[in-house]
């Protein structure tokens, strides 16, 4: 497998999807085949109608204007037709008159339901491309770049959106006109025909050696299209970092070389198109060409050239003329729908390649009911790594060794375990795994007895409330951040939880108050203030367990000691497992973990960890300033 450093999250999974168009139809036409129905017959009868103004024009000049010929239509009755020559002119011009009018209605008819069709068809793969991304484990969002499943969202459905709309209904199109030119030209002449048609096995031979070589180029430029999006992705939401460390001309030449890569793989197909396209037009053109010279000769001499036998009127000859020119415009038009064809494959790879990841952390077939939660939180034997739930699809494990090892604990009801540690030491990975954002590789987690495992997600996760160091708020009103999740809340329950969070008070003094919007990811408030916004949303859902990792780490004394009066009262009778950057801040903890390379090296009490004198002894002295009491430890350590 490739291990190309530009391979996409998908590109394991894409490999391996079989005949994405095909499927696409499987999966989300059924459910719209009145509207494709619909469409696909309109086109039909605006085609076919299309085709009768020049059929009566050959028939008026040969019956009315030079005598020659029967006025006569194919599949009509010769009954039905006028036999006085004004009364046949007036027949042929009412018919035409009628048949622009059908062309014309069912062209509009064809327009509003291939367009529902196809939006339709765009709108379910978008909404159901983002529920499976919401569905994915973490270990997914960990290491993929926002920008290429943003391409997948947006680009990669419109492509698909495009080829519904126009390569589909242009593909039935084209075979409408085509076979319905060919067999009026047949009808007509069919040694004229034949020449006319000539041209098409050698547009359609030529049309298979263009799709065989365009399909890798397509693929190679939406693979660069989600590239891109991750450059500026990237470098948009680090914009501040950029400035601040003058980088902007790394930034620039990162995202040029993105640009470049774009340009340079979208120019190889457009050269292999440039080709394709001129070639297209230049063979509907020679049996354009081809056509009005055999026919020309056979009126001006009055015999038949070469080979071919009996007689050309003038009418039929007209007839001819019109509908080639007609024909030549549909196969020409061929480059555009195999361009749509190629690209919307490639997209819809990439589409159903994200719709192929599968989802290890889901619900289990008959969950555990969660009622009444006493809280008591078990972890027993748990080890974790992500070798296992990061490997894509035939590839060997990523990663060998474990993160979390043989970790056991046990928290009793409304008791707070803190655990502290090195960064990296695996303390937010424990957390994470009560909610299952990743699941154990081996031992278990139990809340009340039950293993999280066998409990719904929405039953877990609500009876939890968790609270990061990376405060999430969302470009709405603070009223609206303190909501998420709890939709169906009042103001007044909103006022409540912010008070409780030592939050409405800087709220209040805002211009807008509640209604105040806090700017995208909050940046219109200051950590600490996004920080209790996050603490009154936990509030708010009222959970019977809470996880705080880190909540106090990017904020000032002072405003630390504010947050600290909001966790108290949150995880007052609360079962309350924190992460502490802050020793001070886990003193009363009933437990306290001290955590190293993914084992507890050391748990107790405060006091009882302070006489034991090793880690987190240590860990205490360094920041209450002892410094010389810390060098030691730390020299005792490392012997």
């Amino acid at each position: 497998m490739s291990t190309n450093e530009d391979e996409t999250p998908f590109d394991a999974y894409r490999e391996h999807v079989e005949r994405p168009l095909w499927r696409l139809f499987q999966e989300y036409a059924p459910d719209r085949l009145g509207w494709f129905t619909a469409g696909m017959l309109a086109n039909f009868v605006a085609r076919m109608a299309s085709l009768v103004p020049p059929l009566l024009l050959g028939t008026a000049i040969d019956a009315i204007f030079t005598g020659d010929g029967a006025f006569e239509l194919p599949i009509v009755p010769n009954a039905w037709l006028p036999t006085a020559q004004m009364a046949q002119f007036w027949f042929s011009i009412a018919a035409i008159a009628v048949s622009f009018l059908v062309v014309a209605l069912f062209t509009w008819i064809y327009g509003v339901t291939a367009n529902l069709f196809a939006h339709g068809v765009m709108h379910a793969v978008r909404v159901d491309s983002f529920e499976k991304m919401q569905r994915l484990d973490m270990t997914f969002f960990d290491d993929k770049e926002t920008g290429e499943v943003m391409a997948v969202l947006n680009n990669d459905t419109q492509n698909l959106e495009m080829f519904l709309d126009n390569a589909l209904m242009n593909s039935a199109r084209l075979l409408v006109m085509v076979g319905g030119i060919a067999g009026v030209l047949f009808y007509l002449n069919w040694q004229l025909a034949l020449v006319t048609l000539v041209a098409i096995p050698a547009m359609v031979a030529f049309t298979i050696w263009f799709m065989r070589v365009v399909e890798p180029r397509y693929a190679r430029q939406r693979s660069a299209v989600g590239w891109l999006n991750t450059r500026l992705e990237n470098s948009l939401s680090a914009v501040t970092l950029t400035k601040a460390t003058n980088s902007e001309s790394h930034e620039i030449d990162r995202v040029r070389q993105a640009s470049r890569r774009l340009y340079e793989d979208t120019m190889a197909v457009l050269r292999l198109s440039y080709f394709y396209r001129p070639g297209m037009e230049l063979l509907a053109g020679l049996a354009f060409a081809g056509t009005f010279l055999v026919g020309g000769l056979w009126l001006a001499t009055g015999t038949a050239p070469g080979p071919l036998t009996g007689t050309l009127s003038v009418g039929d000859f007209v007839v001819f003329l019109f509908m080639t020119q007609r024909i030549v415009a549909p196969l020409a038009e061929v480059s555009n729908i195999v361009d749509q064809y190629e690209n919307a494959k490639a997209s819809s790879e990439r589409v159903f390649g994200l719709m192929d990841i599968p989802v290890r952390v889901d619900d289990p077939e008959d969950p555990v009911d969660l009622d009444e939660i006493e809280g008591r939180v078990e972890y027993e034997d748990v080890t974790f790594s992500y070798d296992a739930s990061e490997a894509h699809v035939g590839e060997e494990t990523a990663f060998e060794e474990s993160v979390i090892r043989d970790v056991s604990f046990t928290a009793e009801p409304g008791e707070t375990v803190a655990f502290v540690g090195p960064t990296g030491a695996g303390k937010s990975t424990l957390v994470k795994l009560l909610l299952r954002l990743y699941d154990v590789e081996s031992g278990s987690i139990r809340i009340d007895g039950h293993d999280v495992r066998e409990l719904s997600l929405a039953d877990l996760r609500s009876s939890i409330g968790y609270v990061s160091q990376e405060t999430v708020l969302f470009d709405g009103t603070i009223a609206d951040n303190i909501r998420y999740g709890q939709f169906e809340a009042d103001d007044e329950a909103i006022r409540e939880a912010a008070r409780a969070a030592q939050a409405h008070e800087f709220i209040t003094g805002l211009p807008d108050g509640y209604e105040t919007r806090v700017g995208e990811e909050g940046v219109k408030l200051s950590g600490g203030q996004r920080q209790r916004i996050a603490l009154a949303r936990v509030v708010l859902a009222d959970p019977a367990l809470v996880v705080l990792d880190e909540a106090t780490s990017a904020v000032d004394t002072k405003t630390e000691l504010q947050i600290q009066r909001s966790i108290d009262r949150l995880t007052a009778e609360r079962t309350t497992l924190t992460i502490a950057h802050r020793l001070s801040t886990i003193k009363e903890a009933d437990t306290i973990l001290v955590v190293e390379d993914g084992e507890i090296v050391e748990r107790g009490e405060h006091e009882e960890l302070l006489e034991a004198d090793g880690r987190y002894a240590m860990l205490w002295a360094a920041q209450a300033g002892d410094r010389e009491t810390a060098a030691e430890a730390l020299t005792e350590g490392d012997d």
